[in-house]
C-alpha cells in the first residue's frame, strides 16, 4: 500500500507541475472556481460525512464526496486528481477505520499541509467488529491463519446517536474555518440534529412495540452500532467489513434453521449487495426480503434524487416495523 502511495504522490507532483505551467502560460484562464470563490471547500470521503457537512454548511460551501454513488467503499484507492482535490480543500472529513486506512497513510507520507482534517471515530465510543454465531469468518481468518488484531467497527453513524455527535464535530469544524457564518451554520445544525433526534425516537418505539428483537441479514452487517443502540440482537452471513460475498454451508444451514426455528417473516439485506446470499436463503425458505440501508454509500439515483441520512433512515423505520413484527 506505500508503495502504491508513493507512486500516487510522485504523480501529483508532476500534475502538479504541469497544471501550473498551463496556468502561467495563459493569461486569460479563469479559475475554476469562478464565483464559488467565496465558498469554503470541503472534501469527504463517503456519504455520511458528505450528508452531514452538506446539512451544516448548505449554500455556504462546495462540497465533493471523493468515494461516488454506487462505488465500493472498502476496496477504494485514491486517484492522482482525488489527492489534489483533498490538498485545495478547507476542510477534508473521514470517518477512519479499516476502510481508510489509505487516507492515514496518505496524511502521512504525503504531509499535506494546510488543510484542516476531521477523524469522525474521534468523536464517538467506537466497538471491536465480532463474529457472532452462524456468521462465515472473513477468508483473511481462515484456519491455520494467523489472527490479527480486532479492528473497530467503522460504521459509527448507524446509530442516530452517533450521528448527532458526529454533526456536532462537523459542525464545530465548519464555524473554525469560516467563523463569519457561525449563527447560520450553528441554526442549520440544531436542526438538522432535531430531525435526526426525531427518527430515532421514532425506531425507539418501533422496536419498544416490536414482536422480536432479532434482526436476520443475508448479507454483511454494518449495524453493530444501531443494534446496540437498541437493544436488538442479530445474526448475519458476513461482518460489517467483509469481503465474503458467497456463504458456506455451515453459515447457509445455520441461517436457515434459524428462520424456520423462530418463524422469521422477513430477511434483510444491505444497499449496494448483489443479494445473493439474501435470495438464496429466501429461496429456501420462503421468507420475504428488506432493505436495511446503512447510508455507507449510495446509489447515483438516491444521490441525485438528494436523500439524506435521515430520510434513509425514515425508510428503515418502515422496513423495521414491518420486518420486527
Amino acid at each position: 500500500m506505500k508503495n502504491r502511495i508513493f507512486v500516487i504522490i510522485i504523480l501529483v507532483l508532476i500534475m502538479t507541475v504541469l497544471y501550473s505551467c498551463a496556468k502561467n502560460t495563459d493569461a486569460n484562464v479563469v479559475s475554476t472556481k469562478g464565483a464559488a470563490d467565496s465558498k469554503i471547500s470541503i472534501v469527504t470521503t463517503t456519504f455520511p460525512s458528505y450528508d452531514f457537512a452538506r446539512a451544516v454548511a448548505g449554500d455556504y460551501a462546495d462540497i465533493e464526496m471523493l468515494i461516488k454513488p454506487g462505488a465500493e467503499v472498502h476496496s477504494f484507492e485514491p486517484t492522482p486528481a482525488d489527492i489534489i482535490t483533498i490538498e485545495n480543500a478547507d476542510l477534508f472529513i473521514y470517518i477512519g477505520g479499516e476502510s481508510e486506512v489509505w487516507v492515514e497513510e496518505l496524511l502521512e507520507s504525503a504531509e499535506i499541509e494546510g488543510v484542516k482534517t476531521l477523524r469522525l471515530m474521534d468523536y464517538v465510543d467506537t466497538v471491536d467488529e465480532e463474529l457472532v454465531e452462524g456468521m462465515m469468518s472473513d477468508k483473511e481468518h481462515e484456519a491455520g491463519q494467523e489472527e490479527e488484531e480486532s479492528e473497530s467497527d467503522e460504521h459509527i453513524w448507524t446509530s442516530p446517536g452517533n450521528a448527532i455527535l458526529l454533526v456536532e464535530a462537523v459542525g464545530k469544524a465548519i464555524r473554525a474555518i469560516e467563523p463569519g457564518n457561525n449563527e447560520i451554520f450553528l441554526k442549520n445544525e440544531e436542526d438538522y440534529i432535531a430531525e435526526i433526534k426525531a427518527i430515532d425516537k421514532e425506531i425507539q418505539e418501533i422496536v419498544n412495540n416490536a414482536k422480536r428483537k432479532i434482526l436476520v441479514f443475508g448479507d454483511r452487517y454494518p449495524f453493530r452500532y444501531f443494534s446496540d443502540a437498541y437493544g436488538l440482537s442479530y445474526r448475519a452471513a458476513f461482518s460489517g467489513c467483509s469481503s465474503d460475498t458467497e456463504a458456506d454451508a455451515a453459515t447457509m444451514a445455520y441461517l436457515i434453521n434459524l428462520i424456520n426455528d423462530r418463524d422469521i417473516p422477513y430477511l434483510f439485506y444491505i444497499e449496494l449487495s448483489n443479494q445473493k446470499v439474501a435470495q438464496a436463503l429466501s429461496e429456501q425458505t420462503g421468507v420475504e426480503m428488506l432493505l436495511l440501508h446503512s447510508c455507507q454509500n449510495v446509489t447515483k439515483d438516491e444521490f441525485e434524487a438528494g436523500e439524506t441520512y435521515v430520510s434513509i433512515m425514515s425508510q428503515n423505520a418502515e422496513n423495521l416495523r414491518k420486518g420486527l413484527n
